[in-house]
């Protein structure tokens, strides 16, 4: 499932709720350390500067990364906690088919490089000799199937999840893909970047089919960069896919075949296990109508090249060091700047996380999240819902009968803390020591008999898309759902140790951004039961719409690097979450002082001041060049720097705090400021 909106986090010292997600006999994190910032800076000249400066500087990129921030900061303590447990396992005796049989021994065939490397292309052989034996259309479309059981998206991905319009049910949905980039732009823009990039992609795709032996690679490049070329030029742009309504397309199963006669759409989903479709939602249907004309010229051959790389590519990762180097040639090198591979054992920890990820999260709740800490996590929830329902109330441009709409909705989240009521069965998965890719196959293919499983069935809103280890958060607006795993319970997106001003402006926000998501550009699409419907009049809409666009024209003018502007309208949603988060937590944290004087100032700055401070302080990072670049193109959330600069300079209170004034960088036109939430 996609529909989901990623960020954030939860806790408050307010509540009470010490040691919340932290290992015992850590050591103090300070609310507010000064050697994090840079006073040599005015807040008014460059606030995110100001605030993490100092951060920036004790923290450079270290060569595995080509981002290195907060996330990434916590991301690390995550991980050396997991990998404790999981060489815990290591220590006794597993009973064989039992989760810590399969945890320990799937990263263990992630840590034996001998055995990888003696192992060579022999993992893959097989799937390679069933890609070179098609002949048939009925081959094509059985083999694309088997792909995408393991994982592999070769021309589309199909998947299961909740119907927009009828969100109790689920509904088989197919989507674009089959990019080995990733996305439309690599392969069309002219600029000499995007040139760049073809090149060194065409070199790993041929280093690929060397490395298994093909006579001819250069062959096989061609193919590849014709299909997916041809692929690209009729996908949606990002920026197209984030129209929910263009993006839902319901119809008969017997009519998808109308809208693509090419393809053998039975023989595709009877070999999925899906033989009896009524309905299907074909969410890019100008991709699908095209398709015919796209690669309806494509030889079998060429088929037969675009498929193994699409295999190889897949795979690569878990073969021996000379796929694994040649992948992260490309991928990580070249796209994204980093200069270093992540050490094996973090490579692995990966696997394991992405095969059983909430056996391991079992595992990880158990020593570092108490049970005490979700009700008070759900009680805080709910004092930013309260803060959201005023605001609401109070908002000048939307009439009463709106209000009352979105106000229904707000009082229906479904709020999810730490982890999932009910653990994953993972008994049907067999982990076995053959091969690391087998392995990874298995996983899938387990993965993905249970999303289909799904198909025609009653949604289960208990269900959890996101594992309790994972440093992140996301809304669903078809389940109308906000979820904080435990893994970002820890500082600095809540620190026990901090006063709640600063608490509030970190934690406070990342509840709030969630929340705003069910009323951005997207999630306000969806009604209280999570349906696509229109549930504002239409005045109330322009002028929603008319402050979105404010918000769009503000970042289009933001230049990110050299001449490379920022994409307002890709970036709205995350842009409207986060200032609306900041609204919010700066209500509730209003509100939690219930009339009585605001603190004193600590080590100099006032609350207000350390509310903004403590929001700062989550986007502190570094980013190389060839990251700025990739993000821009293909990430819906603002970088670092823009996410604090962007959304405060909106805020009057913002201004208040710091006395910025006309002149100052950070200044801009009271008519030219919007808030939406």
């Amino acid at each position: 499932m996609r529909n989901k909106f990623f960020l954030s986090c939860v806790a408050a010292a307010a509540l009470g709720l010490s040691g919340c997600g932290a290992p015992q006999g850590d050591a103090v994190v300070k609310a507010i350390d000064p050697t994090n910032m840079d006073q040599s800076i005015a807040p008014g000249e460059d606030f995110f500067q100001y605030a993490n400066g100092g951060w920036m500087q004790k923290n450079p990129l270290k060569p595995e990364y080509s981002r290195y921030g907060s996330f990434e900061q916590l991301g690390e303590l995550n991980e050396k906690q997991l990998r404790s447990l999981i060489e815990e396992l290591s220590q006794t005796t597993q009973e064989p088919g039992s989760v810590g049989q399969k945890i320990g021994t799937l990263y263990a065939l992630g840590l034996d490089s001998v055995k990888l490397n003696s192992m060579g292309i022999s993992p893959v052989v097989n799937d390679l000799m069933a890609i070179a034996q098609m002949r048939s259309k009925s081959d094509l479309a059985r083999m694309v199937a088997e792909l995408h059981k393991m994982g592999v998206r070769p021309f589309f991905s199909m998947g299961v999840g909740a119907d927009a319009k009828n969100s109790l049910m689920n509904i088989v949905s197919l989507s674009q893909s089959g990019l080995g980039m990733g996305d439309r732009d690599y392969y069309l823009k002219e600029d000499a970047v995007s040139a760049k990039m073809r090149e060194a992609y065409k070199r790993y795709i041929a280093q690929l089919f060397t490395l298994v032996g093909s006579e001819n690679p250069q062959a096989s490049v061609e193919a590849v960069m014709k299909i997916e070329t041809a692929l690209a030029e009729i996908s949606y742009t990002r920026i197209e896919r984030r129209d929910s309504h263009r993006n839902y397309n319901k119809m008969p199963y017997a009519d998808l075949k109308k809208v693509d006669s090419s393809f053998d759409w039975d023989t595709y989903f009877n070999t999925m296990g899906l033989n009896n479709l009524e309905e299907i939602n074909v969410r890019q249907l100008d991709f699908f109508k095209k398709m015919e004309k796209a690669v309806g010229g494509i030889s079998v051959n060429e088929m037969k090249g675009y498929l193994a790389f699409q295999l190889l590519n897949s795979a690569a990762n878990y073969l021996s060091d000379d796929f694994v180097n040649a992948r992260f040639e490309f991928f990580g090198k070249t796209l994204s700047g980093q200069q270093e591979m992540q050490p094996r054992w973090k490579r692995s920890l990966g696997t394991v996380n992405r095969a059983l990820g909430e056996a391991v999260g079992e595992m990880y709740v158990a020593k570092y999240f108490p049970e005490s800490s979700k009700e008070k996590m759900l009680s805080l929830v709910s004092d930013l819902q309260k803060a959201l329902g005023e605001r609401i109330d109070a908002l000048p441009w939307m009439g009463d009968e709106t209000k009352a709409k979105a106000q229904q909705k707000l009082s229906t989240f479904i709020v999810k803390v730490g982890y999932p009521d009910e653990w994953r069965d993972y008994s049907a998965l067999e982990i076995k020591a053959d091969s690391y890719w087998e392995n990874v196959k298995r996983a899938s293919i387990f993965s993905t008999n249970l999303n289909l499983a799904d198909a025609g069935k009653p949604v289960d809103r208990t269900r959890w898309h996101m594992n309790p280890q994972t440093v992140n958060a996301y809304y669903s607006p078809t389940s109308n759902e906000i979820c904080f795993p435990a893994g970002i319970l820890q500082p600095p997106f809540f620190n026990p140790n901090a006063d709640d001003a600063v608490n509030y402006g970190a934690i406070g926000v990342v509840i709030g951004h969630e929340m705003t998501h069910g009323f951005d550009d997207q999630g306000r699409n969806y009604d209280k039961d999570g349906n696509m419907t229109d549930w504002w009049t239409p005045e109330d809409s322009e002028q929603f719409n008319q402050r979105a666009e404010q918000l769009v024209a503000q970042y289009d003018k933001i230049i990110v690097i050299d001449t490379l502007h920022a994409n307002g309208r890709f970036t709205l949603g995350e842009n409207i979450a986060d200032q609306g988060g900041l609204l919010i937590a700066y209500q509730a944290y209003q509100n939690s002082l219930k009339g009585k004087e605001t603190p004193a100032p600590i080590d100099g700055f006032t609350a207000d001041q350390r509310f903004y401070l403590g929001y700062a302080a989550l986007w502190g990072q570094n980013v190389r060049p060839e990251e700025i670049r990739r993000r821009t193109q293909t990430d819906e959330h603002s970088l670092g720097k823009w996410r604090v600069n962007g959304a405060v300079r909106n805020l009057e209170t913002f201004y208040g705090a710091f006395g910025i004034k006309e002149g100052d960088a950070m200044w801009m036109d009271p008519a030219e400021r919007v808030t939406i939430w």
